[in-house]
């Protein structure tokens, strides 16, 4: 079983490090690991998510590791100079790319989800999420 904590992986550029932090750890069986990149342009309710979560199937033989992530893409309207999301691509065992979203934010969005996913290899061997 692994520790939570918080995620540092590489952004698109293959060089620059990014850390998504540790909202809630795991609290067991079907209980998601939260992160949040907090360093992400926007509110809170606007900044790209991480889950995991893992569980038995009914008859106890396989463990289900679950991620998921919500990368909105943020700009600002220059008629309000509010920050607001154009659209948000998801994750969750396949990708979803809205097509009205700049090539910069989903190069970021491919490459980061891949890193993520790759950050929770040792819980994905043990079937367990960070606790």
């Amino acid at each position: 079983m692994t520790t939570a904590g918080n995620l540092t992986i590489k952004k698109f550029d293959g060089t620059t490090d990014i850390t998504w932090s540790l909202i809630a750890a795991s609290g067991g069986d079907k209980s998601p690991a939260l992160w949040r990149s907090t360093s992400a342009t926007g509110t809170v309710g606007q900044q790209p998510t991480f889950s995991a979560s893992a569980r038995w199937n009914t008859q106890k033989t396989v463990r289900r590791f679950d991620v998921s992530c919500s990368f909105p893409s943020v700009y600002t309207n220059t008629a309000t100079g509010q920050t607001e999301v154009r659209a948000t691509m998801v994750f969750s065992g396949s990708f979803a790319v809205p097509q009205n979203v700049n090539a910069t934010d989903i190069q970021e969005f491919t490459y980061q989800v891949a890193n993520l996913v790759a950050a929770m290899k040792t819980s994905i061997v043990t079937g367990y999420a960070p606790t």
